[in-house]
């Protein structure tokens, strides 16, 4: 989470992270933000920082707290603070679509260290609703 924070003062200028759920819109205006979430089966902490660019959402780093069925961390990753962590090698993402079977608790969005649930930020509850995250102007 103090990842994303640092990388705040990079991200694109006038860019906005918008979240729209079950025919809720809502802009944020953070330049960074880190999603949580925890493994559904393995119950295992997983978090992902990620950076608003005026060409969609790049990812620029993935960190998991152990592993387990179905999230080995890949070979690249590092053990650093009991996270494995490594930058994954994926382009820029025009949106990112967030599933929730419900089985693990919400997704959440940290800012500057703080955490909210996708229900708490768009002020309704998510339950099983897909979510989609995409870069937009404020």
């Amino acid at each position: 989470m103090v990842a994303a924070a640092a990388l705040a003062q990079h991200g694109g200028a006038g860019l906005s992270l918008c979240l729209a759920s079950a025919g809720v819109v809502k802009a944020l205006s953070v330049a960074a933000f880190t999603l949580a979430w925890t493994h559904s089966i393995e119950k295992v902490e997983w978090q992902e920082d990620w950076r608003i660019t005026s060409n969609g959402l790049e990812l620029v780093e993935a960190r998991v707290k152990g592993s387990g069925a179905g999230m080995e961390p890949p070979p690249e990753a590092r053990l650093a603070g009991g996270w494995f962590r490594w930058k994954p090698a994926r382009p820029v993402m025009p949106d990112v679509t967030l599933g929730n079977s419900g089985a693990a608790g919400e997704w959440r969005l940290c800012v500057d260290g703080k955490c909210q649930t996708l229900s708490e930020i768009l002020r309704r509850p998510v339950g099983a609703n897909i979510t989609t995250m995409r870069a937009c102007k404020q």
